[in-house]
Formats: structure tokens, C-alpha cells, sequence
């Protein structure tokens, strides 16, 4: 079977048609579109959420130092985690969490170490759970730290500061708590 020879006439004819057709043009702008809209939309969500994540994290913190400064805190960092785990059951693994604790005299220099080496590596390994002997007049330094999974990072929006680039990256949170002696 032949094919009907078309003019070149009828063929210009016809793409003006096509061209002046706007039914589904809509259907392919969003198509454009979609991608980086909905790219946009889960890295607000994901900043939303590792700030109220961070908030909750700071605010147990919070009360951790309180409970150490009021002599009401327990002698193992197992049981010190319980009522910040307690806070943050929702948000975080408690096992994943990290605590610091340190007593510092009066008038002495407070010194914090950045637990991200220059290599972008958590580690945890200075990490120490000392608090005062009770009661006390030192200064109460407490560090909550949890490593917060990132997922859009791999489409230029990335606020890892741990594993920065590869498929394991993360959010490290930190919560810096100080009480002492006013």
C-alpha cells in the first residue's frame, strides 16, 4: 500500500494546526516543571525537620544539664540518656545519641572540642561522662550529639557536615548546654 503523497502546501497547513493547538500544553509544562518543584519541596521538608529535630535535641540537653546541676542525675551515662531518649523517642534512635559531660572549676577556661575531624568524620571516641560530685560549684558542661541521616542530598541542596558527598551523608546535631554557680 502506497502512501498518499501530501503537498507542501497541506503539510505547511497542517503544522501551523498542530502549532496553534494548545490542548495538553499544560499537561507538558508541568512535566517540565515537576521535577525541581517537587525537589524543592522535599528539601524544605528536610531542613524543616532536622531544625525541629536539632530543637527537641537542645531542648533535652536542656534539661539533662539541669538534672546534673540539681544533683538528680544518674552516676551512668546509660541512665542519663533515659529521660533525654525519653524527649526524643520520636526523632531519633536513642542509641544513636552521644553525650558529653564535663565539670569545670570556677574561673577556669572552658575548652570544647569539635567532634568533626578535618576529614568531615564524627567521632565520639573523646567524648567523657563526668559530671561533679554533688553539691557543686563548678561549671556543668553538657553536649548532646546525634548524626541525622540526609536523603536530598544528591540534588545540589546538601547541609551535610558529615560525609559530605558521598551516599552516606549527614546532619551532625549538636546541643551545648552550660550551667553553673550565678
Amino acid at each position: 500500500m502506497l502512501l498518499p503523497l501530501i503537498s507542501m502546501a497541506m503539510l505547511a497547513r497542517r503544522l501551523r494546526r498542530f502549532g496553534r493547538n494548545s490542548s495538553g500544553s499544560a499537561a507538558v509544562e508541568f512535566a517540565f516543571i515537576a521535577p525541581v518543584f517537587f525537589a524543592l519541596i522535599f528539601a524544605i521538608m528536610e531542613t524543616g525537620m532536622v531544625f525541629f529535630a536539632g530543637q527537641v535535641l537542645d531542648t533535652a540537653v536542656e534539661d539533662g544539664a539541669r538534672s546534673v546541676y540539681t544533683c538528680s542525675a544518674a552516676a551512668k551515662v546509660v541512665d542519663f540518656k533515659t529521660p533525654i531518649c525519653a524527649r526524643t523517642w520520636a526523632l531519633m534512635d536513642c542509641a544513636k545519641i552521644d553525650i558529653d559531660v564535663r565539670s569545670y572549676d570556677p574561673g577556669t577556661a572552658i575548652t570544647i572540642s569539635d567532634p568533626i575531624d578535618s576529614s568531615g568524620n564524627y567521632s565520639s571516641i573523646n567524648l567523657v561522662y563526668q559530671p561533679p560530685a554533688c553539691p557543686t560549684t563548678k561549671t556543668v558542661v553538657v553536649r548532646g550529639f546525634y548524626q541525622w541521616p540526609l536523603y536530598v542530598t544528591g540534588l545540589g541542596y546538601n547541609i551535610a557536615n558529615i560525609g559530605r558527598g558521598t551516599t552516606s551523608s549527614k546532619r551532625l546535631l549538636a546541643a551545648t548546654a552550660a550551667t553553673g554557680p550565678q
